[in-house]
């Protein structure tokens, strides 16, 4: 594959609901080109774009690939997309390398919720937008419908290519000179139709509507030729905005310069490794030279570059500005990087991922791999940050988050590729805590004589509550206990903590004070007295009234406004309050409640049901309360029992 100039390239990312045939498009456009002699099929898993073993096996794509199309002395880099909610994350890399959206309609199905989302995706991104209305061959299908619900979901800036009169008005809208004739005339002349259409389209003010069966190849070179005639080259766009070394925000135009690189996608597997996808942002990249990944201030020699159609690869003898290619052996790089000329090293921006909506707890099959498996995932997370990982030391769990249990599920089947480890999937524990409500003054004594030196610490505590984690004063006289055993106790009430009598959980919220005890001359020691004051801490707490601490979280909900009411009805079921609602700018209402931690792990699943994956949600700690009675004598009695049964 050559190489092209910065005017004969587009990017173009390709959106929509599972299934609407986007890996099927490119298929299409690669056999009208002469690339492949016959089209896969992603059932079949011998399509150019699912390669991976994975999408392969589940028929279905789950990764974000890169397939250039070469028509009419053009190279158009098309980024499929997959179409499950769970992947969002790759349409968030995707759209940080494109010019330009395609978003495909079902023909059969018309506007879905994944329809929604492209569109929401692409707008928020600022990216020209066109509708590509597939698999037309289906029977019974109503394109007139189609057209309509587009048009009725997103706006009078949708249009026909052959509805001159709605073409006509929108174009009229794009600018008040033309909108002034348009009112005066009544028409506009096929000269300010044509430029003002284009115009239209790269600002996004105008979305047309294309028809294709990729399946059949009807449509598909017309369809090439729209891209070419209407979207932006990547000399085209605005300025990127970048940070300097100094911190300062800059602009970086897509042109000749010191070389700027942006790795919008990094892939590992058993037989290539890893492959880093950028995209060139300014210069010209050339092999053998070296660069700095801004990022990690490290220099990296980019020996081996290409230019990648699915698992395919051609050598890359130059890759020009706006154009996408893929490099190998770059240890310190990862997704999200800049890679800069040293002398005018800039940094663009991290892509803004979705925070993760669904968390499981990950637990090896076999005793003595946990170091393999956090190692792993932390491997696989530096090249795919659209999911989380994290230690949670309270309940010993490595949680895994993302956007579903597809999307986790993938990750682990990658761990075992890569690191051939199994791992189970489990539901996270709560961490919850334990308090205490009243007062108590206790005793706690340690004695021990067994032939030689024996041990001796005796302490008297009072605990009682306070608004700080843990406090400890001691209010000794008369040499009770010697000043050098106050660190002891000190410490053997602080190891404490991490046990609670109820449910084993972190203590919080206890104030301590000694205030007597006795010693023997010969038997007391740090270890005698810090035993003692374990003994006090677990007598202590028993009979200062104990409870039970759960977080509470803070969730904010975004839903369409039809949903609210069962949005609303749900989360009191799950022992959570409504704070407030607020109506969004866009359509669409927020639901601000507080619900406990416990009802929440499988919410995003749940809320993903209540709404056909039209709701969303963040959530973020935002207290610990008391759990209700007959809440915690259930945690309490599970606890004891399996404590018990050890």
């Amino acid at each position: 594959m050559k190489g092209y100039t910065s005017d004969k390239i587009r990017n173009v990312v390709l959106l929509g609901h599972g299934s609407s045939g986007k890996t099927t498009v490119v298929e299409a456009a690669l056999a009208a080109t002469g690339v492949i002699s016959r089209m896969g099929r992603v059932e079949d898993g011998n399509t150019v774009s699912d390669y991976e073993k994975t999408e392969i096996d589940k028929g279905y794509s789950i990764a974000l690939t890169v397939v250039p199309v070469e028509y009419n002395k053009h190279k158009i880099n098309f980024l499929d997309t997959p179409g499950f909610f769970d992947f969002a994350g790759e349409v968030s890399s995707a759209v940080r390398a494109a010019e330009a959206a395609v978003i495909l309609v079902d023909a059969s199905a018309g506007v879905q919720v994944g329809t929604e989302k492209a569109w929401n995706a692409a707008k928020a991104a600022g990216l020209p937008r066109l509708f590509l209305i597939n698999k037309t061959d289906k029977e019974n299908v109503d394109i007139p419908q189609v057209v309509a619900d587009l048009k009725a979901k997103f706006g009078t800036s949708v249009a026909e290519p052959s509805d001159k009169e709605a073409l006509m008005e929108a174009v009229a809208e794009t600018d008040e000179e033309l909108l002034e004739k348009f009112f005066d005339a009544g028409e506009l002349s096929d000269d300010e139709l044509t430029k003002g259409l284009a115009t239209g389209i790269k600002s996004g003010d105008i979305s047309l509507i294309y028809t294709a069966s990729a399946l059949k190849q009807e449509g598909i070179t017309d369809f090439l030729d729209v891209i070419l005639k209407y979207l932006p080259a990547p000399t085209d766009r605005a300025p990127y905005a970048a940070e300097n070394g100094s911190g300062e925000t800059v602009e970086v135009i897509c042109g000749d310069g010191p070389v700027a690189a942006f790795v919008f996608k990094s892939v590992v597997n058993k037989t290539t490794g890893k492959i880093s996808y950028m995209k060139v942002l300014r210069g010209t990249v050339r092999p053998g030279g070296e660069i700095l990944n801004v990022n990690q201030e490290k220099p990296e020699k980019l020996s081996s570059i290409f230019f990648a159609r699915g698992k395919t690869q051609s050598e890359a003898p130059e890759v020009a500005s706006g154009d996408i290619f893929a490099a190998t052996k770059l240890a310190d790089t990862h997704t999200g990087n800049t890679l800069a000329d040293k002398g005018n090293a800039v940094k663009f921006p991290a892509i803004d991922f979705p925070p993760p909506s669904l968390f499981l707890a990950v637990e090896p099959k076999a005793k003595g791999e946990e170091e393999k498996i956090s190692g792993g995932l932390h491997k696989l997370h530096e090249e795919d940050p659209s999911f989380s990982v994290e230690r949670n030391s309270e309940t010993a769990q490595t949680l895994l988050g993302g956007q579903g249990e597809i999307q986790i599920s993938i990750i682990t089947a990658k761990l075992k590729e890569l690191n051939n480890v199994d791992v189970d999937l489990v539901d996270p524990k709560v961490p919850y805590r334990e308090t205490i409500k009243g007062s108590s003054d206790v005793q706690g004594k340690h004695k021990k004589q067994s032939g030689g030196a024996g041990q001796y610490g005796d302490v008297h505590i009072r605990f009682s509550p306070t608004s700080e984690d843990f406090e400890f004063t001691e209010k000794l006289f008369g040499g009770s206990v010697p000043k050098q055993y106050v660190p002891a106790v000190e410490k053997g009430l602080r190891e404490s903590l991490g046990k609670g009598p109820l449910s084993g959980s972190r203590v919080t919220g206890i104030r301590a004070e000694l205030y007597d005890g006795s010693y023997h001359d010969v038997d007391s020691n740090e270890m005698a007295f810090k035993i003692a004051a374990s003994l006090a801490f677990k007598k202590g707490l028993e009979e200062a009234k104990p409870i039970l601490l759960e977080p509470v979280m803070h969730v904010e909900i975004l839903v369409p406004d039809e949903y609210m009411g069962d949005v609303m009805g749900d989360m009191n079921k799950r022992r959570g309050k409504i704070i407030g609602t607020e109506p969004q700018t866009g359509g669409g209402v927020k639901v601000i409640a507080e619900a406990p931690q416990a009802e929440m792990f499988k919410y995003a699943i749940n809320l993903r049901s209540m709404t056909q994956a039209r709701g969303s949600f963040t959530m973020t700690f935002e207290r610990y309360e008391e759990v209700p009675a007959q809440i915690s004598q259930k945690i309490i009695a599970n606890y004891k029992s399996a404590h018990e049964s050890e």
